[in-house]
C-alpha cells in the first residue's frame, strides 16, 4: 500500500506544479486539462480503496 501512496503523492505534486507553473494560455484548454487530471486522481483514489477493501476481505 505504501507504493500506492507514493504514486498518489507524485500525481498530486504534478497537479499542483501544473497549476502553478505550466498553465496553458487558453482558458478552455486549461480547464479541460484540469478536469482530466482530476479525473485521473479520483480514479486512482478509487483504485486504492478497491485494493484496500480486497486486502481487508482476506
Amino acid at each position: 500500500m505504501k507504493i500506492h501512496l507514493i504514486i498518489f503523492a507524485i500525481l498530486i505534486a504534478g497537479f499542483i506544479s501544473y497549476n502553478l507553473f505550466l498553465e496553458s494560455e487558453d482558458g478552455r484548454l486549461n480547464t479541460i486539462i484540469n478536469i482530466l487530471y482530476a479525473s485521473i486522481l479520483f480514479g486512482y483514489i478509487s483504485f486504492m480503496a478497491f485494493t484496500l477493501l480486497k486486502k481487508l476481505k482476506k
